[in-house]
């Protein structure tokens, strides 16, 4: 059974940083694009950062210049590199893939079970 599984995220203080972190486990042959996606409560969930298999990088416009994404194709990771930290970034942030399992054909879509971040004084 494939499945992403999250790490990081919590409180932290506006202007400071968290990183949270992504891994695909299970029996698959390919990891394809990765995301993160977040959503703040009474709004809709919104994608946060983007990387394709060969490292092309896509971003919010809110996260530009503060937000990093990145993957090591050798652990099936997505990293996210938060900085500058606003409190309108407060969201459970949630990894995405898109994967080739072993026991069907075809790519699909997973998601990770959420992390919360907070960003408060």
């Amino acid at each position: 059974q494939v499945q992403l599984v999250e790490s990081g995220g919590g409180l932290v203080q506006p202007g400071g940083s968290l990183s949270l972190s992504c891994a695909a486990s299970g029996d698959f042959f390919s990891v394809g694009v990765m995301e993160w996606h977040r959503q703040a409560p009474g709004k809709q969930r919104q994608m946060v950062a983007h990387v394709t298999g060969a490292g092309v990088t896509t971003y919010g416009e809110s996260v530009k210049g503060r937000f990093t994404i990145s993957r090591d194709n050798g652990k099936n990771s997505v990293t996210l590199q938060m900085n500058d930290l606003k409190y309108e970034d407060t969201a459970v942030y949630s990894c995405y893939a898109e994967i080739t399992p072993v026991d069907k054909p075809g790519r699909y879509a997973y998601w990770g079970q959420g992390t919360q971040v907070t960003v408060s004084s």
